[in-house]
């Protein structure tokens, strides 16, 4: 199955990080801070990715794919960390010709999770409360 075919839970799920934490009022609101603190900078890093691309930038553009994945990849966020993976490898290999089309999918899948995490936090913090 490809990351793109994957389960809507393969796009954000905080529940095994809750378990692990504990699944208490405190647990909870650590992980409300950890979903906030992932989705906090929005797009602004795979823009910046975008500009060392076009920049010819490679590896400060995997640099920033990096950290983004990470921090996002906490969010149980499993089809962007292969959407990236994807990505970084074709930066990595200079697969010019593929970065325009994984670029594109990766910021779909970073939107998704964006969605996702911003109705759990709805859900279970009242967001819109804190913005």
């Amino acid at each position: 199955m490809s990351y793109a075919s994957a389960p809507d839970e393969a796009v954000f799920c905080v529940d095994k990080l809750l378990e692990y934490m504990g699944q208490d009022e405190k647990a909870l609101n650590t992980v409300v801070k950890i979903v906030r603190d992932g989705i906090g900078p929005g797009i602004e890093p795979l823009n910046l990715a975008g500009e060392a691309i076009r920049d010819g930038k490679l590896m400060e553009a995997r640099r920033i794919l990096h950290n983004l994945r990470g921090s996002i990849g906490n969010l149980g966020a499993k089809r962007f960390v292969a959407a990236s993976l994807a990505l970084e490898l074709a930066l990595q290999e200079g697969r010019i010709v593929e970065i325009p089309i994984l670029f594109t999918a990766l910021e779909g899948e970073l939107k998704l999770v964006h969605d996702h995490a911003g109705a759990w936090l709805d859900q279970h913090s009242g967001r819109a409360a804190v913005r």
